[in-house]
């Protein structure tokens, strides 16, 4: 081939690769020019035309986490699909091979923490990952920096597995239907540190069993909303805290194949939220970003009065270790989404029976840091409260009668119900030792202290009115902004005082069968 010849070619080349180039650009540019733009963490186009919502991604490898979640549940304590559900946290990183895209689950398990980029290989490479969904590229900008991929048949998928529950309460055999299921765009959103994405989906099956008959219009088809979070990861700048058996804590525990000989396998810290004093010296500080629990605003009075009081409690134990406005109740903003993982709420929730109320919590695997606390309360308990202080006094004796003292009880009972679940999604355990222990902390499940006066039953001092001993103690050992040098020293000395105070705990492994 001549000079010329060559020069030809590499000429047509070069045109081919620009024209390539433009077209790119243009195409990626005018896919997305008439699809509604949210700009976030993960920013995503919206096409009202076809339904689908489409993802952008510009930092492969990134790890984050992913939280799924049922934003509107099924109504039913025997089959445990609640509203506000939470699934698992997953930490998860897209990667691309191609023209695929994988979400893959990593194993936050199994470590090494160690500087040793070989001896982290080692880790990942001995045990199994988990690709939980595939994807492939939609459109790629034109210098390939960005791609978008169609997000909607993972958000229409059963990742909070809700057919496997109906399956396994008897309560029929159940798939999605697509043709009955849709971006939900109301809660469909991207803000700065997560994108919140929702979508309306209709399980179709046979066979229904009587609890989801009795809690749906049509049992072949139930329709609930699903919703995944993608969340950026905290900064490192929160400072995980050991676990010890007497701590009154949760543990958050991972194998650590990086840790020395004479060292623990398994490491064990306690789950809490991030939490400083602006003025670290003072006795008494505001904190750089207090905990801010969200109430639903939807639970009528005088429940709602009395959740507040009972969730502000927690208030007296960050002020005994010198926070001011540490821990803060709010109602939440009407525009707010209960879903979101900026918000820590308590819900309101109701179920065609009376069911468990609980605590939980979105926490980072990698070092146990609570990113939001999620509490569920059913909204049948104050009525079973109130039906147990009739019970016990059997006050209709007139046509008249006054049931004020029973209601007041049934709210006392909500007060503590409310402290309690909140102590959950603080990272604390129960402590069924407490009552016996002059009523020493909320975290237990109490009986009403009924007394007798002038020979009539006395209500009175049924439940506890403020938060416990005990509780305060859990605060100080969880969240006292202590420098980490004299930590272990402050965390010991505590142990050892509160323990000869004489306060027992008992919690779940010792309480639970096996």
């Amino acid at each position: 081939m001549s000079f010329f010849s060559r020069l030809i070619v590499v000429f047509c080349c070069g045109v081919l690769s620009i024209q390539a180039h433009a077209e790119a650009a243009t195409s990626y540019a005018e896919f997305v020019k008439d699809k509604q733009q949210h700009q976030g963490y993960f920013s995503f186009y919206l096409d009202d035309k076809t339904g689908q919502v489409f993802l952008e991604i510009e930092n492969f490898e990134q790890e984050f986490l992913f939280q799924s979640s049922l934003p509107h549940g099924v109504g039913s304590n025997d089959i445990g699909l609640d509203r506000g559900q939470l699934g698992d946290t997953r930490l998860v990183r897209f990667e691309r091979v191609g023209e695929k895209v994988f979400l893959r689950q990593l194993n936050s398990y199994y470590r090494a923490n160690t500087d040793n980029m070989l001896e982290q290989q080692a880790i990942d490479e001995a045990f199994a990952s988990s690709i939980i969904w595939g994807f492939t590229v939609s459109h790629s900008s034109a210098d390939n920096s960005k791609i978008l991929i169609d997000y909607t048949p993972f958000l229409l998928s059963d990742i909070h597995h809700l057919s496997e529950q109906l399956q396994r309460t008897k309560q029929g055999s159940y798939s999605i239907d697509t043709t009955r299921s849709a971006v939900y765009e109301k809660r469909t959103k991207a803000f700065p540190n997560n994108t919140e994405l929702e979508a309306t989906v209709t399980y179709k099956g046979t066979k229904a069993g009587a609890h989801l008959r009795s809690v749906t219009p049509e049992a072949s088809a139930v329709t609930v909303n699903l919703h995944h979070s993608l969340i950026k990861l905290p900064d490192e700048g929160y400072q995980s805290r050991k676990f010890h058996p007497y701590s009154g804590f949760w543990q958050h525990d991972y194998a650590d194949y990086a840790s020395a000989i004479d060292e623990p396998l398994i490491q064990r810290d306690i789950p809490r939220h991030r939490l400083h004093k602006k003025n670290p010296s003072a006795p008494v500080s505001e904190a750089v970003e207090p905990i801010i629990y969200y109430l639903d605003a939807g639970v009528p009075e005088p429940v709602k009065s009395a959740l507040l009081d009972g969730a502000r409690w927690w208030d007296q134990a960050f002020t005994a270790i010198g926070y001011k406005n540490a821990f803060q109740v709010k109602l939440l903003p009407s525009d707010a989404d209960p879903m979101d993982v900026r918000y820590n709420v308590i819900q309101w929730v109701h179920r065609a029976t009376r069911g468990w109320s609980y605590g939980a919590s979105v926490i980072d695997p990698r070092s146990g840091e609570i990113i939001k606390g999620h509490v569920t309360l059913g909204s049948l308990r104050v009525r079973q409260d109130y039906l147990i202080a009739l019970g016990l006094t059997s006050p209709f004796k007139h046509v008249d009668t006054d049931t004020s003292a029973m209601k007041d009880m049934a709210l006392a009972r909500i007060r503590q119900l409310s402290a309690h679940e909140v102590g959950h999604t603080l990272g604390i355990a129960h402590n069924f030792a407490a009552s016996v222990n002059d009523r020493a902390s909320v975290m237990d499940y109490p009986h009403p202290l009924v007394t007798i006066e002038n020979g009539t039953i006395s209500l009175a001092n049924a439940y506890a009115k403020d938060i416990g001993e005990w509780d305060k103690y859990v605060i100080a050992y969880g969240y006292a902004d202590v420098e980490k040098a004299r930590e272990a020293q402050y965390l010991t000395e505590l142990v050892i005082a509160t323990q000869q105070k004489g306060l027992a705990y008992v919690s779940d492994p010792d309480a639970r069968p096996q």
